[in-house]
Protein backbone atom coordinates (compact mmCIF):
# COMPACT_ATOMS: atom_id res chain seq x y z
CA UNK A 1 0.00 0.00 0.00
CA UNK A 2 0.85 3.32 -0.56
CA UNK A 3 2.27 4.89 2.71
CA UNK A 4 -0.39 7.43 4.45
CA UNK A 5 0.17 11.00 4.34
CA UNK A 6 0.32 13.49 7.47
CA UNK A 7 -3.27 14.49 8.39
CA UNK A 8 -2.95 18.41 8.77
CA UNK A 9 -5.94 20.53 9.76
CA UNK A 10 -5.06 23.96 8.17
CA UNK A 11 -6.63 26.61 9.87
CA UNK A 12 -7.35 30.92 9.12
CA UNK A 13 -6.82 30.14 5.07
CA UNK A 14 -8.12 32.99 3.19
CA UNK A 15 -9.73 32.11 -0.21
CA UNK A 16 -10.99 35.56 -0.76
CA UNK A 17 -14.36 34.56 -0.55
CA UNK A 18 -15.95 37.97 0.69
CA UNK A 19 -14.56 39.54 -2.29
CA UNK A 20 -16.68 40.23 -6.39
CA UNK A 21 -17.28 36.22 -6.97
CA UNK A 22 -19.55 35.92 -10.10
CA UNK A 23 -22.85 34.56 -9.10
CA UNK A 24 -22.17 31.64 -12.05
CA UNK A 25 -18.50 31.17 -11.08
CA UNK A 26 -17.84 28.48 -12.93
CA UNK A 27 -17.49 29.14 -15.64
CA UNK A 28 -21.03 31.43 -16.00
CA UNK A 29 -22.73 28.13 -15.98
CA UNK A 30 -25.11 28.02 -14.35
CA UNK A 31 -25.96 24.31 -13.67
CA UNK A 32 -22.61 23.59 -13.28
CA UNK A 33 -22.18 26.41 -11.05
CA UNK A 34 -25.64 25.44 -8.83
CA UNK A 35 -24.69 21.82 -9.15
CA UNK A 36 -20.81 22.49 -6.93
CA UNK A 37 -23.07 25.48 -4.57
CA UNK A 38 -25.54 22.16 -4.04
CA UNK A 39 -22.52 19.96 -2.72
CA UNK A 40 -21.27 22.86 -0.39
CA UNK A 41 -24.67 23.64 1.20
CA UNK A 42 -24.79 19.62 1.96
CA UNK A 43 -21.55 19.70 3.23
CA UNK A 44 -21.63 20.77 6.36
CA UNK A 45 -24.15 18.69 8.27
CA UNK A 46 -22.67 15.75 5.67
CA UNK A 47 -19.25 16.73 7.72
CA UNK A 48 -20.86 16.38 11.20
CA UNK A 49 -22.38 13.37 10.23
CA UNK A 50 -18.84 11.65 9.42
CA UNK A 51 -17.57 13.19 12.75
CA UNK A 52 -20.15 11.74 14.72
CA UNK A 53 -20.02 8.35 13.16
CA UNK A 54 -16.17 7.54 13.55
CA UNK A 55 -16.47 9.56 17.13
CA UNK A 56 -18.95 6.49 18.25
CA UNK A 57 -15.79 4.02 17.66
CA UNK A 58 -13.20 6.40 18.51
CA UNK A 59 -12.86 4.64 22.45
CA UNK A 60 -12.69 1.81 21.15
CA UNK A 61 -9.80 2.14 19.18
CA UNK A 62 -6.88 0.57 21.13
CA UNK A 63 -4.31 1.86 18.27
CA UNK A 64 -2.58 5.21 19.59
CA UNK A 65 -1.86 6.16 15.84
CA UNK A 66 -5.56 5.29 14.40
CA UNK A 67 -6.66 7.51 17.98
CA UNK A 68 -4.33 10.19 16.32
CA UNK A 69 -6.00 9.77 13.03
CA UNK A 70 -9.20 10.07 13.96
CA UNK A 71 -8.51 13.38 15.87
CA UNK A 72 -6.82 14.72 12.86
CA UNK A 73 -9.96 13.75 10.81
CA UNK A 74 -12.31 15.29 13.16
CA UNK A 75 -10.52 18.41 12.82
CA UNK A 76 -10.17 18.74 9.39
CA UNK A 77 -13.48 17.87 8.64
CA UNK A 78 -14.69 20.41 11.06
CA UNK A 79 -12.53 22.55 9.80
CA UNK A 80 -14.25 22.25 5.88
CA UNK A 81 -17.66 22.84 7.29
CA UNK A 82 -17.02 25.50 8.90
CA UNK A 83 -15.02 27.24 5.40
CA UNK A 84 -18.59 26.06 2.99
CA UNK A 85 -20.75 27.13 5.75
CA UNK A 86 -18.78 30.94 5.08
CA UNK A 87 -19.62 30.30 1.23
CA UNK A 88 -22.96 29.73 1.74
CA UNK A 89 -23.64 32.62 3.66
CA UNK A 90 -22.90 34.31 -0.44
CA UNK A 91 -26.03 31.83 -1.40
CA UNK A 92 -28.23 32.99 1.22
CA UNK A 93 -27.31 36.74 -0.08
CA UNK A 94 -28.57 35.47 -3.31
CA UNK A 95 -31.63 34.30 -2.50
CA UNK A 96 -30.85 31.03 -1.89
CA UNK A 97 -32.86 29.27 0.86
CA UNK A 98 -29.86 27.81 2.30
CA UNK A 99 -31.51 26.83 5.72
CA UNK A 100 -34.28 25.03 4.20
CA UNK A 101 -32.06 22.86 2.33
CA UNK A 102 -29.33 22.44 5.13
CA UNK A 103 -32.45 21.28 7.34
CA UNK A 104 -33.44 18.71 5.20
CA UNK A 105 -29.65 17.29 4.88
CA UNK A 106 -29.67 17.32 9.00
CA UNK A 107 -33.32 15.55 9.21
CA UNK A 108 -31.87 12.80 6.40
CA UNK A 109 -28.74 12.02 8.34
CA UNK A 110 -29.37 12.52 11.99
CA UNK A 111 -33.64 12.48 12.56
CA UNK A 112 -33.62 9.15 9.62
CA UNK A 113 -30.24 7.58 9.69
CA UNK A 114 -28.44 8.35 12.91
CA UNK A 115 -31.72 7.22 14.35
CA UNK A 116 -32.76 4.14 13.29
CA UNK A 117 -29.83 2.85 11.51
CA UNK A 118 -26.99 0.42 13.50
CA UNK A 119 -23.82 2.61 14.33
CA UNK A 120 -22.10 0.15 12.08
CA UNK A 121 -23.71 0.97 9.10
CA UNK A 122 -24.08 4.80 9.88
CA UNK A 123 -20.14 4.02 10.28
CA UNK A 124 -20.06 1.88 6.76
CA UNK A 125 -21.76 5.32 5.17
CA UNK A 126 -19.61 7.45 6.53
CA UNK A 127 -17.03 4.97 4.70
CA UNK A 128 -18.86 4.91 1.62
CA UNK A 129 -18.74 8.60 1.55
CA UNK A 130 -15.11 9.17 2.26
CA UNK A 131 -14.46 7.11 -1.07
CA UNK A 132 -17.26 9.03 -2.84
CA UNK A 133 -14.80 11.98 -2.12
CA UNK A 134 -11.80 10.70 -3.15
CA UNK A 135 -12.92 10.06 -6.28
CA UNK A 136 -14.05 13.61 -6.73
CA UNK A 137 -11.14 14.76 -5.60
CA UNK A 138 -9.76 13.29 -9.00
CA UNK A 139 -12.72 14.20 -11.27
CA UNK A 140 -12.67 17.51 -10.48
CA UNK A 141 -9.38 19.08 -11.68
CA UNK A 142 -6.99 18.84 -14.43
CA UNK A 143 -7.72 20.17 -17.81
CA UNK A 144 -10.53 17.88 -18.77
CA UNK A 145 -11.71 17.88 -15.12
CA UNK A 146 -15.23 19.78 -14.05
CA UNK A 147 -13.23 22.82 -12.72
CA UNK A 148 -12.01 23.60 -16.27
CA UNK A 149 -8.60 25.14 -17.86
CA UNK A 150 -7.49 28.24 -16.88
CA UNK A 151 -8.03 30.83 -19.56
CA UNK A 152 -10.83 28.80 -21.09
CA UNK A 153 -14.36 29.81 -20.89
CA UNK A 154 -15.77 27.56 -19.00
CA UNK A 155 -12.54 27.84 -16.31
CA UNK A 156 -13.68 28.27 -12.17
CA UNK A 157 -13.15 31.30 -10.39
CA UNK A 158 -9.94 31.08 -9.13
CA UNK A 159 -11.01 31.62 -5.26
CA UNK A 160 -13.98 28.97 -5.42
CA UNK A 161 -11.04 26.85 -7.36
CA UNK A 162 -8.85 27.27 -4.33
CA UNK A 163 -11.42 26.10 -2.10
CA UNK A 164 -12.37 22.92 -3.77
CA UNK A 165 -8.29 21.91 -4.17
CA UNK A 166 -7.98 22.52 -0.55
CA UNK A 167 -10.96 20.00 -0.09
CA UNK A 168 -9.75 18.08 -1.83
CA UNK A 169 -6.58 17.32 -0.96
CA UNK A 170 -7.27 17.42 2.70
CA UNK A 171 -9.74 14.64 1.66
CA UNK A 172 -7.15 12.36 0.25
CA UNK A 173 -5.24 12.59 3.22
CA UNK A 174 -7.63 11.04 5.64
CA UNK A 175 -9.71 8.81 3.00
CA UNK A 176 -8.65 6.15 4.97
CA UNK A 177 -9.44 6.82 8.63
CA UNK A 178 -13.39 5.78 8.38
CA UNK A 179 -12.69 2.70 6.44
CA UNK A 180 -9.46 1.40 9.49
CA UNK A 181 -11.91 2.08 11.71
CA UNK A 182 -14.96 0.32 10.07
CA UNK A 183 -12.39 -2.71 9.50
CA UNK A 184 -10.02 -2.61 12.15
CA UNK A 185 -12.94 -1.37 15.39
CA UNK A 186 -16.25 -1.94 14.32
CA UNK A 187 -15.27 -5.04 12.18
CA UNK A 188 -18.54 -4.00 9.81
CA UNK A 189 -18.17 -7.28 7.06
CA UNK A 190 -17.90 -6.88 3.31
CA UNK A 191 -21.95 -7.14 2.21
CA UNK A 192 -22.36 -3.93 4.80
CA UNK A 193 -19.44 -2.57 3.41
CA UNK A 194 -20.40 -2.59 -0.23
CA UNK A 195 -24.10 -1.82 -0.06
CA UNK A 196 -23.30 1.19 1.86
CA UNK A 197 -21.79 2.67 -1.22
CA UNK A 198 -24.38 1.69 -3.19
CA UNK A 199 -26.65 3.62 -0.53
CA UNK A 200 -24.36 6.88 -0.54
CA UNK A 201 -24.28 7.02 -4.35
CA UNK A 202 -27.52 6.86 -4.76
CA UNK A 203 -28.37 9.27 -2.14
CA UNK A 204 -25.49 11.71 -2.40
CA UNK A 205 -26.53 12.02 -6.75
CA UNK A 206 -30.27 12.51 -5.66
CA UNK A 207 -29.49 15.06 -3.32
CA UNK A 208 -27.61 17.07 -5.08
CA UNK A 209 -29.65 17.22 -8.22
CA UNK A 210 -32.77 18.03 -6.01
CA UNK A 211 -30.70 21.32 -4.54
CA UNK A 212 -28.80 22.07 -7.60
CA UNK A 213 -32.94 22.47 -9.30
CA UNK A 214 -34.10 23.86 -6.33
CA UNK A 215 -31.28 26.34 -6.82
CA UNK A 216 -32.04 27.06 -10.15
CA UNK A 217 -35.40 27.64 -9.21
CA UNK A 218 -34.62 30.47 -6.53
CA UNK A 219 -32.63 31.98 -9.68
CA UNK A 220 -35.71 32.70 -11.14
CA UNK A 221 -35.67 30.13 -13.89
CA UNK A 222 -38.93 28.64 -14.80
CA UNK A 223 -39.90 25.13 -15.29
CA UNK A 224 -38.89 24.93 -19.04
CA UNK A 225 -35.66 26.59 -18.74
CA UNK A 226 -34.89 24.31 -15.85
CA UNK A 227 -35.74 21.63 -18.14
CA UNK A 228 -33.42 22.76 -20.82
CA UNK A 229 -30.30 23.23 -18.45
CA UNK A 230 -30.87 19.80 -16.85
CA UNK A 231 -30.19 17.94 -20.27
CA UNK A 232 -26.47 19.15 -21.06
CA UNK A 233 -25.98 19.20 -17.16
CA UNK A 234 -26.82 15.42 -16.89
CA UNK A 235 -24.53 14.49 -19.78
CA UNK A 236 -21.75 16.92 -18.29
CA UNK A 237 -22.22 14.74 -15.04
CA UNK A 238 -23.30 11.45 -16.49
CA UNK A 239 -22.37 11.19 -19.57
CA UNK A 240 -19.36 9.04 -21.26
CA UNK A 241 -17.00 10.80 -19.81
CA UNK A 242 -19.00 12.60 -17.54
CA UNK A 243 -17.15 14.02 -14.13
CA UNK A 244 -18.78 10.74 -12.51
CA UNK A 245 -19.18 8.19 -14.65
CA UNK A 246 -15.46 9.23 -15.84
CA UNK A 247 -14.59 7.63 -12.67
CA UNK A 248 -16.06 4.52 -12.78
CA UNK A 249 -13.32 2.07 -12.46
CA UNK A 250 -12.11 4.14 -8.99
CA UNK A 251 -16.05 3.50 -7.79
CA UNK A 252 -15.76 -0.09 -8.69
CA UNK A 253 -12.18 -0.53 -6.76
CA UNK A 254 -14.68 -0.54 -3.35
CA UNK A 255 -15.94 -3.97 -3.88
CA UNK A 256 -12.69 -5.53 -4.64
CA UNK A 257 -12.18 -7.97 -1.54
CA UNK A 258 -9.34 -6.82 0.17
CA UNK A 259 -9.47 -2.95 -0.47
CA UNK A 260 -7.82 -0.54 0.64
CA UNK A 261 -7.96 3.42 0.10
CA UNK A 262 -4.46 3.41 0.10
CA UNK A 263 -3.97 0.87 -2.77
CA UNK A 264 -4.21 3.74 -4.49
CA UNK A 265 -2.21 6.45 -4.27
CA UNK A 266 -2.92 10.17 -3.97
CA UNK A 267 -3.50 12.36 -6.83
CA UNK A 268 -0.58 13.69 -8.88
CA UNK A 269 -1.13 17.12 -8.17
CA UNK A 270 -1.21 16.49 -4.40
CA UNK A 271 2.47 16.58 -3.03
CA UNK A 272 3.22 19.83 -5.31
CA UNK A 273 -0.51 21.56 -3.46
CA UNK A 274 1.32 20.01 -0.17
CA UNK A 275 5.17 21.83 -1.37
CA UNK A 276 3.16 24.79 -2.48
CA UNK A 277 1.44 25.79 -0.08
CA UNK A 278 3.90 24.42 3.02
CA UNK A 279 6.11 27.27 1.01
CA UNK A 280 3.89 30.21 0.64
CA UNK A 281 1.33 29.48 3.14
CA UNK A 282 -1.44 30.30 0.10
CA UNK A 283 -4.12 28.08 -0.86
CA UNK A 284 -4.67 30.00 -4.18
CA UNK A 285 -0.80 29.67 -4.85
CA UNK A 286 -1.22 25.78 -4.69
CA UNK A 287 -3.88 25.73 -6.22
CA UNK A 288 -2.66 27.42 -9.24
CA UNK A 289 0.40 25.70 -9.05
CA UNK A 290 -1.66 22.38 -9.54
CA UNK A 291 -3.91 23.82 -12.06
CA UNK A 292 -0.87 24.43 -14.23
CA UNK A 293 1.20 21.43 -14.04
CA UNK A 294 -1.86 19.04 -14.66
CA UNK A 295 -2.83 21.24 -17.59
CA UNK A 296 1.13 20.75 -18.72
CA UNK A 297 0.75 17.06 -18.63
CA UNK A 298 2.82 16.95 -15.30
Amino acid sequence: MTPAPDIIAREQLDFGLQGDIPRYWLGGNAFRTRFFDAMSVMFPEGERFFICCVRDFRDAATSPALQQQISAFIRQEGLHGMVHRQFNERLKAQGVNVDRLEGFTRRLLFDCMRRLLPRKHTLASTAACEHLTAIMAAAFFGPNGAMGASGTPGAADPRLHALYTWHAMEETEHKAVAFDVMQQVAKVGYLRRTSALFEATLSFNAQVLLYTLAMLKSDGFSRLQRLRLLGPGLWWVYGPRGIFTGKLRAWLRYFKPGFHPWDQAQGPGYRLWLETFNRTGDPLAAARAVRAASEHGQ
